[in-house]
């Protein structure tokens, strides 16, 4: 701890504690199974990609590349924050450091990967700083829509006349989202993500958006998803989000598409549905069954 709290350079002494902790890093994950095949990993941590890094002295593409990702990942971290003897350094200032040490510090592969990321980055550091925002999880239902081929729809109309109509569509998801007691959480173009705290009123929800907006010679395809959902601030996430979104993905063009949790949960509530077989959701483990609300 007093090593840590010096607010100057480390002297050679302090640099040698300091460089034990990948060495020592590695034995407390070796003894326990599953996290056993990250020791490499952390041992590497370290290491340079000129070669003068700690504690192997590896160079190159010999230092495992996961290794090579967590330590720029890390010294951006490191630059960002506040230590001892210096204050944080501005992301921008951050990223120049470590365009400046690719090929010596640093694999510039990762470095220019990194950079293209900044973006993506400079989001999940901002979520950081608002680390006082509790996460919770609750069970809730997700709502996805989107309209289909607005893309052509948008082309075909010219921007006036398209901006126009995606207002009135969405004048109309927000009325129903109110008549339904959803919570609109995200709109993106066209598309809209919204969580309701009961499974039957997400499903007749968007049933009513298709039928609603088919006037408008709008055509709109629906997902919907229960499971649990952190929540933190405005925005929600978790897996059950992830599988919400697959779900929406895979329905046809004014369709609403439910997973088998959903379906079970409107048992009695006189909704009906149509099999849709089991599917494969990209990123979500196993096979889902999937079902069609009847007309």
């Amino acid at each position: 701890e007093s090593i840590l709290r010096v607010p100057g350079r480390l002297n050679d002494g302090q640099a040698a504690v300091v460089a034990e902790h990948t060495v020592i890093g590695e034995s407390i994950v070796s003894r326990i199974d599953y996290l056993r095949p990250l020791g490499p990993v952390i041992r590497a941590a370290h290491e340079r990609w000129d070669g003068h890094g700690y504690p192997d002295r590896l160079h190159g593409e010999d230092i495992p590349l996961t290794a090579r990702i967590v330590f720029a990942c890390d010294a951006y971290h490191a630059m960002t924050s506040d230590r001892p003897y210096r204050k944080a350094l501005s992301h921008d200032a951050a990223l120049t450091e470590l365009c400046d040490n690719a090929g010596g510090q640093f694999d510039p592969a990762v470095v220019e990967a990194f950079v293209a990321a900044r973006d993506a980055i400079e989001r999940l550091f901002a979520a950081g700083a608002r680390g006082g925002e509790r996460i919770d999880r609750v069970l809730a239902t997700v709502l996805f829509t989107d309209i289909v081929d607005s893309t052509v729809r948008a082309a075909a109309m010219g921007d006036a006349a398209w901006h126009e109509l995606l207002e009135r569509h969405h004048a109309t998801v927000r009325a129903l989202l109110k008549r339904y007691r959803g919570s609109e959480v995200d709109t993106a173009g066209d598309g809209f993500l919204a969580t309701f705290d009961g499974a039957a009123r997400a499903v007749e929800c968007a049933v009513t958006i298709g039928r609603e907006l088919a006037p408008l010679g709008l055509e709109v395809r629906a997902g919907c998803h229960t499971g649990e959902i952190e929540v933190g601030g405005a925005e929600v996430g978790g897996i059950a989000v992830h599988i919400g979104a697959r779900v929406a993905a895979l329905a046809g063009p004014g369709e609403v598409l439910v997973s088998s949790t959903v379906k079970d949960l409107v048992a009695g509530s006189g909704l009906a549905f149509d099999e849709r077989g089991e599917h494969e959701l990209k990123g979500v483990p196993g096979t889902w069954r999937l079902y069609a609300v009847r007309p």
